[in-house]
């Protein structure tokens, strides 16, 4: 049998838990219930869900809905989520993350005590992610979201700046950012930043890069709508050379592994931890074929 280990350190971060848990409680009911966008950023957990009875969807089928129970998933909403639901008698079920909510809180605080009216409020995250939309609901739509230093160009640095991260970004990422942004800020203008990235999340980095370099190989298990699966995955490349990644068990087959390696297998904060024991009992069914 090859010689696998599965980092026990990923998997699912306890925001993700937290909502997935709510979502088994609420279905075992036997009540109808929907979630706004796909509870995690993994194809197969939400079919897994599915089947219970869980029922995704999107902004404009809850604008129709009425007298309904609806799941916020741990992302976070904007606060046009929430007057929906009032005005259409809809019960929420708040799984958002308290890191999310806490981060919102912070940028509708700093949005609306903002020294001056052109102060500018930006979001280092990804365009378009469920998060950052949450996020500039805070402030009206008036957010800068800016994924890299390509996208400073949108900001105007003769004018006050207040920075924040998605909770899910690269924290050197986010660090080299302010540096660059700091000098770039003009002498008369205010440059403040916040540094709101869930360590729980950034710390996955150091344990990948410990994880990648025991051993030979390193299977990453990870959605592909994941940004974290991503970042940690790329990371993980980047440390070791012989990173492959994989949404689901059976595609590890065409990888042609050497199963006389050492074998790790992890994933990102959106893998459950049956995806990655699936990963480990196909290679050990391959191993038996060799």
């Amino acid at each position: 049998m090859p010689n696998i280990e599965i980092d026990q350190k990923s998997g699912f971060c306890f925001g993700v838990v937290k909502a997935i848990t709510k979502a088994e409680e609420e279905l075992a009911k036997g009540e109808t219930l929907y979630c706004l966008g796909d509870i995690v950023h993994n194809g197969l957990e939400v079919e897994r869900l599915a089947k219970m009875g869980l029922i995704t969807i999107d902004h404009e089928e809850l604008a129709k809905l009425h007298d309904a129970k609806v799941l916020l998933r741990a992302h976070g909403e904007p606060p046009s989520t929430y007057e929906t639901a009032k005005k259409n008698n809809i019960t929420l079920i708040d799984a958002s993350c308290p890191v999310v909510l806490k981060l919102q809180s912070r940028i509708k605080n700093a949005y609306e005590t903002r020294p001056t009216p052109d102060t500018q409020i930006v979001i280092y995250g990804h365009i378009g992610h469920a998060e950052v939309n949450g996020l500039m609901g805070q402030t009206n739509d008036e957010a800068i979201v800016i994924e890299s230093e390509d996208d400073l160009y949108k900001v105007d640095f003769s004018k006050n700046i207040r920075l924040f991260s998605q909770t899910t970004k690269s924290l050197d990422g986010f660090n080299k950012l302010v540096t660059t942004v700091a000098e770039m800020t003009d002498k008369s203008a205010i440059f403040e930043n916040t540094d709101t990235i869930c360590r729980q999340v950034a710390n996955r980095i150091p344990n990948i890069t410990t994880f990648a370099e025991q051993n030979d190989i390193v299977v990453f298990v990870s959605g592909k709508k994941s940004s974290n699966g991503k970042v940690l995955y790329e990371h993980s490349k980047k440390i070791n050379p012989n990173t492959y990644i994989v949404s689901e068990a059976g595609e590890v087959e065409a990888l042609n592994l050497d199963l006389t390696k050492k074998i790790g297998i992890c994933g990102a904060t959106s893998t459950p931890s049956w995806q990655m024991e699936a990963v480990a009992n196909k290679l050990n069914e391959l191993a038996l074929q060799v």
